[in-house]
Parts: C-alpha cells; structure tokens; sequence
C-alpha cells in the first residue's frame, strides 16, 4: 500500500483563482447551458482587434517567422515599444531596459520575483487589480493594502502614502487609469506621490496598460517622465492587449532600470521563455501603424460610460461617480447590503454578485476581490443593447430586495 501524499507547497495554500476570471468562467458555462447571462465581468475590449495588426500576424506566419525568438523579445519590437515611449511619454529607454512578456501579467510576475524577498513591504492602494497582492505574495514579500477613499475619487493621498511608508517598504504600485475604478490620478497628483518616494528611496511600480483609455481630455502623464532620478526609481507595465483589443494575442512590456530588467529575463527564460514570436510581430503594426481604430474604441466606451453611469445612479440604494478612464464602473452598493431575498440576507458585494447572476442572469465581480467591500465591478467593454438590459434586469433585481 503506498504512503504517498499529495501536499502543495505552503507559498501556494493561501493563493486562489483570479475572481474575475473565476466569474467570466462561471458566465461562460451558464451561457453553455442555455441561460441567457448578461456578462459585466470580462476585463477585455469586445471590439475585434484591428485588421491590419491582423494582417501582419497572417503575414508573419506566411513566411515562416513561427520559431523562438531572444526570450526578452526581439529588437524590432523593442524599438517599436522604445519610440513609443518617446512619442508618448517623453521617455527615452534602450534596448537592455525594455523586456517583452506573455502578458501584462507575466511582467508583474516577473518583477515580483526578480525585486521581491521575505522581509519587504509593497504598498498597494485599494481597490486594486485582483493579482498584485497575490503576486507580492508568491514572491515572499508583504503586501501593505492602503485603502483608498471613495470621497478622494479611490485615489490614494500624498500624506496616506507617506503615513504608510516603514523601513521594510520597499515598492509602491500605482496603476492608472485604474482597474476596477476607473480612476486617474492628474499629473500634480503623482508628482507629490513621486516626490515622497524619491526621498524615501522608495521603488514605483507604474502600471499604464489603460493609458490610451481615457475620457473627457483627461490628461496622462507617466510617473517616470518627471525626472532622471525618478525613472530609475520606476518601471513601467504596459501591452496591447487593452488599446488595441489584442487580449489573447499575450504581449505586454516593461521598462526599468537594466539591471532589473535583466532579472526579470532571467526569470522569463526559465519559465516561458520568449513571447510568441507570431504576436510580437503583430504588436509592432500595433504600435507603429494607425490609431484610428483606438480612436473610435474610446469614442464608442465614452458612449456606453455614460450610458451605464447614468443608469446605475438610476437605481434605488446604487451609487456611481463618472469614472476618468478604463471600461469599468465601480458602484458603490453598501445601502442594499444586509438587505434579503427569499428570506437570505445579502451580506457582502459577494452574495450580490451572486444574487444577480442567478437571480437576474447576470455576472458582475464582487468588489471584495478588489479591496473594495461594499462596491462592485461592472465591465462597460460590451454593446449598448446589453448595457440597457443589463441594467433594467439589474434593477428589477433589486425592487425584490426586503
């Protein structure tokens, strides 16, 4: 008889699923099965990805560019993503301060483990997106949740950041425009957060996967670009996958400090390797060819922002500010929380979410996955046909609330 048994390393017992994708799952199955589910949880643009990024990943596979490339993604990209930064952001990076990964997410991952050991604090402001803390986490590290104020637009304050600041603390994230929020910190904003952690040597990580997504000439400024100094104190995460719909296509980027980014190749080489070599290709069309069709995605999420807003303000016990950037809303749902249906209590932004997906045939995230009891994540990256009856379903829910 065998006394063999199965026991999952102790880093990895207190890691769960990503909930977002836990709910778009979930959706998904409903959906397989008949159920009519209006999905507010997919954190992806439903717009197709442009046809000529297309065209020259067809292009690239036609004549044969289907091998590994350098694990840290291949020159030609990189200088597409070097341009950027100078076009954009008034940045000037080389080659060996730029890796290409599988993903935003991987270039976290990989920065997690290169940066982070037992011992450090990283400061995150709440809500944040589902997989910092864990992330953090995995690599041995401390997360520090530093709530963020619904009054302050979610955003943190210089004098909250400096308060939280101790001798362990070794990185803070700032991600902007937000996820789940939809926030965004104004450029005066950052330059006081970045001023503190200049002079605390504290690390930035700047995450800007939702740069391009922003409303109402909200202005965007990358907290590395206000000083020398302070770009060797930040890396910076950003991809393709939110401005040009490219999701599934699996490339983000980072730009840092060489020595770090060197790290963080070494890691990717031991664990994925390159990027996909079909994908890079297409990233660079993506970055160097037109941004019309960016143009018209962000005119067509204005629309349905104010669409959804309106509507969620619209119901009894919700309440929603007009969020700055990204494809989501972030409704504040405290007042129906204790509430009951069919005689169970509603006790947390979990038991409404769950509530409205059986009950309304509809998938939103709980704010609890995000840091943010008592509010809930709706994903606006869906038509205004869904928007609409989304939300009357949503609010027909809630009248059977007691």
């Amino acid at each position: 008889m065998s006394n063999y048994m199965l026991k999952l390393a102790k880093r990895i017992q207190d890691i769960k699923e990503s909930p977002t994708l836990a709910i778009a799952a979930k959706a998904k199955a409903m959906k397989a099965k008949g159920w009519d589910v209006i999905d507010f949880g997919a954190g992806e643009p439903d717009f197709d990805t442009p046809d000529n990024i297309k065209d020259a990943a067809i292009k690239a596979i036609m004549s044969g560019f289907t091998k590994y490339t350098a694990v840290g993604g291949i020159d030609e990209l990189k200088d597409a993503i070097i341009e950027k930064f100078k076009r954009d952001n008034n940045l000037a990076y080389t080659r060996e301060e730029i890796l290409v990964s599988c993903g935003g997410k991987q270039s976290f991952f990989n920065l997690a483990q290169a940066f982070f050991e037992k011992g450090n604090e990283v400061i995150i402001p709440a809500p944040y997106w589902v997989s910092y803390p864990p992330m953090v986490a995995i690599a041995g590290a401390t997360p520090i949740i530093l709530p963020a104020r619904e009054e302050d637009a979610f955003k943190i304050t210089p004098e909250q950041f400096s308060d939280a600041i101790t001798p362990a603390t070794k990185a803070v994230v700032i991600n902007s425009p937000s996820n789940p929020t939809g926030t965004a910190y104004l450029p005066e904003e950052l330059k006081a957060i970045a001023d503190i952690a200049v002079k605390k040597g504290i690390f930035i990580i700047s995450d800007e996967i939702y740069e391009k997504l922003l409303f109402d000439n909200h202005p965007f400024a990358s907290i590395a670009s206000f000083s020398e100094e302070l770009k060797r104190q930040t890396i910076v995460l950003n991809g393709v996958s939110k401005t040009y719909s490219m999701t599934g296509w699996r490339i983000g980027y980072a730009a840092g400090p060489k020595e770090l980014i060197k790290a963080m190749t070494n890691i990717q080489s031991q664990s994925t390797s390159n990027p996909t070599s079909i994908s890079q290709k297409a990233a660079i069309e993506a970055i160097k060819g037109p941004q019309n069709a960016v143009h018209n995605m962000v005119a067509e999420f204005d629309k349905r922002r104010k669409a959804i807003v309106n509507g969620l303000n619209a119901i009894k016990g919700v309440r929603c500010t007009l969020p700055p950037g990204t494809f989501y809303a972030f409704p504040n749902i405290s007042r129906l929380l204790k509430k009951r249906f069919n005689g169970k209590a509603i006790n947390s932004s979990g038991d409404f979410a769950e509530f409205l997906l059986e009950e309304a045939e509809v998938a939103v995230v709980p704010g609890e996955a995000f840091g943010g009891e008592g509010h809930i994540r709706l994903s606006y990256a869906t038509s205004m046909e869904n928007i609409k009856e989304g939300l009357k379903r949503i609010e027909d829910a809630v009248r059977k609330l007691e």
